[in-house]
Parts: structure tokens; sequence; C-alpha cells
């Protein structure tokens, strides 16, 4: 269920949270929502996988793996998108709680998932940007 009442700064995070996810579906303007992404994040950014072992990424080290499976033919039609989520914002810095799901097919054999994402932004001159993210998916 929507607020009632969002204020600007909760839709500018929930459009950057949607373009988040926008780039990791394969088909039209790919490449371009790729290129994007970087953009998101503070050069800084921590981002962090718990599934299994821990293990944790920069802006690049993230991108480059995802870019070579989304552009690859191991995978098609793949897709992830928020299921649900909160935002919550206190004055520079903001919290995006969200559960997500996925899915795909590899070798002929369709594929689904799910999991879990925080994601952590600040507000900067530009506008905000995301400062951290981690995530892990369901067992």
């Amino acid at each position: 269920m929507t607020p009632l009442h969002v204020t600007d700064d909760e839709r500018a995070i929930d459009d950057l949270v949607r373009t988040f996810f926008a780039a990791f579906t394969q088909g039209p303007d790919l490449s371009a929502r790729l290129d994007q992404l970087a953009g998101l994040f503070l050069p800084e950014a921590l981002i962090v996988r718990t599934c299994g072992a821990v293990t944790t990424y920069d802006v690049a080290e993230f991108i480059a793996p995802r870019r070579e499976l989304l552009t690859s033919s191991r995978i098609a039609g793949f897709r992830e998108w928020e299921v649900a989520g909160t935002t919550q914002v206190y004055g520079d810095v903001a919290h995006h709680w969200c559960t997500y799901a996925k899915a795909w097919t590899e070798g002929g054999v369709a594929v689904t998932g799910a999991g879990g994402k925080t994601m952590q932004f600040v507000r900067i001159g530009s506008g905000w940007k995301i400062s951290a993210v981690a995530w892990d998916d369901e067992r």
C-alpha cells in the first residue's frame, strides 16, 4: 500500500531504487542502463553480498561481472524487481529496505529467486546517492 503522503525525498529515493533494479533487466537499452548504474552510487560506496560467503565490492567490481553475465548468452530473460519496500529519511541520510524477486532462463531451464536488500543513501550537492547496498538471497 502506498502512503497517502510521499515526500519529494522519498520519491527521489524510490526513483533511484527503480533505476537500480531496472539495470538488471535484459532487453533493450541494457548497456545504457548498466552505464547509468555507476552514477547512482557515491564513488566510495560499499556493496556487500551475504549469500554464502560474504563478498564486498566497490562500484566497478560490482557492475563488471553483472554486465558480463547479462550481456552473455549464458542466461536469457533475466530480470530483477522490487516486491515490497519502505524508505525512511532523516535529514540528509536515508534507508530503503526491500524484498525482491528475480527470474531467468539458463540452459533452457526457468530459474527464480528472491531475497532482501538494504540500501543506504546520502544527500550530496547533486542529490541523493547510494552509499551502501547489502543483500541476501533466500536459501
